[in-house]
């Protein structure tokens, strides 16, 4: 992963607004379970996108309620909707024009939990692909918090397959 980047509060994103909406509209997992709030770069081997939990988020409700921690799943979660799902989509070329839509599939992950996320906090993933054939992608991606600090890493793959049914 590349360094000597900000992870302080996003500013103007660099990429045009028109492709991240159109990537943004093919993620299949939508609010209140979708764990993007923007992309800043992607390419057909990188992207790096944010997410801030929001301390009214439902899962910390119960999730160690007198002193919430963001579940390792959710983190989980948000670095393969922002590092598999994302790129995958901009590899497929799903982003152009009204293509049909894909069921994504996450097929494994190898994690490795550093630090805690508090709600609140705002957080950067990068990934980087090692291989998309077959459709199916292997990245690695990292979680890093605002201060640049590793939160998580590890090797995620899916596989997306034509979603027949409408």
């Amino acid at each position: 992963m590349e360094e000597n980047r900000s992870y302080n509060q996003p500013t103007a994103d660099t990429l045009p607004q028109e492709l991240v909406q159109a990537i943004l509209h093919k993620v299949p997992q939508k609010p209140p379970f979708r764990f993007i709030d923007g992309l800043t770069e992607i390419s057909e081997d990188f992207v790096r996108g944010y997410y801030r939990f929001k301390e009214n988020e439902l899962f910390y409700q119960g999730h160690f309620p007198e002193f919430p921690v963001t579940p390792g799943v959710i983190l989980t979660e948000t670095m393969a909707q922002i590092g598999l799902v994302t790129l995958g989509i901009f590899c497929l070329g799903m982003h152009k024009g009204d293509t049909p839509p894909v069921k994504i599939f996450f097929t494994s992950s190898d994690v490795r939990f550093q630090k805690m996320v508090l709600p609140g906090d705002l957080v950067w993933v990068e990934s980087k692909k090692q291989f998309f054939r077959l459709r199916k992608l292997q990245c690695e991606v990292s979680m890093k918090n605002s201060a640049g600090e590793v939160v998580c890493s590890g090797i995620l793959s899916g596989m997306m397959v034509p979603d027949n049914q409408k």
